[in-house]
């Protein structure tokens, strides 16, 4: 049974109300619409492709900001559109994960 998307990839746009550590505010969203926005222009985005989703508290926000990229449950923190764009196309257009950004080694 294949998948619906090849990737699908979660950004964690959690906001807590405590002052505590979240990826709200690490600019999570602005790098979520990037990354939506760049698959599109590229062409990779769609059914079969890549799907970009927001996600709320994914429980890891003291490593934030964070994204997963679903199947191969990857998990990376980012700190600009570089860090994005490198995850786009390393590992969702080349298939390798981005050691340097993954949070889990």
């Amino acid at each position: 049974m294949s998948s619906h998307f090849k990737h699908h990839v979660f950004f964690c746009l959690n906001q807590r109300e405590n002052g505590k550590a979240c990826c709200a505010d690490h600019n999570a969203k602005a790098m979520q619409q990037y990354a939506k926005k760049r698959c599109k222009e590229l062409g990779i985005s769609g059914e079969g492709r890549v799907r970009i989703n927001q996600a709320g508290c994914l429980d890891r926000c003291e490593l934030g900001p964070v994204l997963v990229v679903y199947p191969e449950a990857v998990w990376y923190t980012f700190v600009d559109e570089q860090d994005i764009d490198e995850i786009i196309e390393s590992h969702l257009v080349n298939g390798k994960p981005v050691e340097r950004l993954m949070v889990d080694r």
